[in-house]
């Protein structure tokens, strides 16, 4: 049976493999897997569980990965206090990977930059955007912290096999055009619950020469559309990202010619222009060129989306020798201190401070309402992050617009959503 992404990694884990009618759509097996991730937020619950089961040890100390990345800095007393929970419990298990502080980034940017993730892996995480390491041809998925304890505890888990969607891609990117545009435009057409429960599976040309930190941005999205996965193929582009982190030994992963699709979509990009998607929904997605005048308040440029160094550097190209508009907040997080520390180097900090922009910690912080920047009753933002629902950023009479780091940084400057050649 020619298997797509989804079945031909879920069938490499199975606990007790048998034959490929296994991995039929809508089957149960239960996997073994690579990576189970947890954050300041959903570790706590997570380690609770753990011990309401009775475990004492974890499965393997080096693949349970804990990153403070939501409230770091600690805001309060009660994000604190998550991070010391978390820190106890990496302490008393000898966990090989926890971060935090000067070490920590946004978990989902972390993971592929220290080559802790990679080709034909299963990697569970307690967050919704855990499907990011599908970019490097991972099936990942978010969890429950209840089911990433008994992961925890057992290195194993059940999955449903999910029913994959295709989406193809040919023709050429315009400029200022990139992953993010191409993943609001599979959003905008499927909706936010159109492929619940089912791997989003890219390919095509574009996607054939698409930058992995790109595809990483897209897979990373695939929730917004309800997935329950976002794959690439791993190719030679993928290798080399992963030898780039210090991985050896991956190998090319790609689907069989004939694998069954629940349905398919293809576009060609050559006539894209940058998207946005408006409030209050991922699925809201109109060309930027049809948003008239809309005054903004706070510019975010940074998350597990669109924090990385390739996304910093759009942002800098734009606002090189521009300034944001005065009374306008625009804020720049780097996603990882390695980001942080590439982009001191290149003169990208530099840019950002010159043209009046914030640069803060590698944090989630604002993309979750957490801190850092949260958005009051009637304010407007653009932000290169994922979600734009209602209260999101803060309050909930507040407006969030999902850009493009260049159309982010464009809008900075004009002081409202603007095309970067607008300006």
């Amino acid at each position: 049976m020619p298997l797509t992404l989804a079945q031909k990694i879920l069938s490499a884990h199975r606990v007790t493999p048998k034959d490929e009618e296994d991995v039929q759509a809508g089957r149960i097996v239960n996997c073994r897997v690579d990576i189970v991730l947890a954050n300041d937020i959903t570790a706590p619950l997570a380690i609770k569980s753990f011990r309401d089961m009775g475990a004492g040890r974890v499965f393997d100390r080096k693949r349970v990965i804990l990153v403070m990345d939501h409230f770091t800095p600690q805001k309060d007393i009660a994000s604190a206090e998550q991070v010391l929970v978390s820190r106890a419990f990496a302490e008393e298990q000898g966990l090989t990977h926890y971060y935090e502080a000067g070490e920590a980034g946004v978990e989902h940017a972390l993971l592929p930059e220290l080559g802790l993730v990679g080709p034909g892996e299963l990697v569970v995480g307690a967050d919704s955007h855990t499907c990011t390491y599908g970019g490097l041809g991972a099936f990942a998925t978010g969890m429950g912290s209840t089911d990433i304890a008994a992961a925890m505890a057992l290195g194993e888990n059940w999955f449903k096999v999910p029913e994959s969607i295709r989406v193809n891609f040919d023709g050429v990117l315009p400029p200022h055009v990139g992953g993010k545009d191409l993943i609001l435009w599979i959003i905008g057409r499927l909706g936010v619950d159109g492929a619940r429960y089912k791997a989003l599976e890219f390919g095509g040309p574009v996607i054939d020469t698409l930058p992995v930190e790109e595809r990483l941005t897209m897979a990373n999205m695939a929730i917004e559309a309800g997935g329950k996965a976002g794959l690439f193929s791993a190719d030679e582009a993928t290798l080399h990202f992963c030898r780039d982190a210090g991985r050896r030994g991956d190998r090319t992963l790609h689907p069989d010619p004939g694998a069954q699709y629940e349905q398919s979509l293809s576009a060609d990009v050559s006539s894209f222009e940058p998207l946005a998607a408006c409030p209050h929904s991922p699925e809201n997605v109109r060309p930027v060129s049809e948003l008239k005048d809309i005054p903004l308040n706070q510019v975010f440029i940074g998350s597990c989306t669109n924090g990385r160094l390739s996304d910093l550097r759009a942002a800098a190209r734009v606002l090189k020798g521009r300034k944001v508009k005065r009374g306008l907040r625009c804020l720049v997080l780097p996603a990882t201190p390695n980001v942080w520390r590439a982009a001191l180097r290149e003169g990208l900090l530099e840019v950002f401070s010159e043209a009046g922009c914030i640069v803060g910690p590698p944090s989630c912080g604002p993309c979750l309402g957490g801190h850092l920047g949260i958005l009051a009753a009637g304010e407007k933002a653009a932000a290169t992050s994922n979600r734009n629902f209602k209260g999101r950023m803060g309050s909930l009479e507040a407006e969030v617009y999902l850009v493009n780091p260049a159309v982010a940084a464009a809008s900075a400057v004009a002081g409202i959503i603007i095309h970067p050649d607008g300006i």
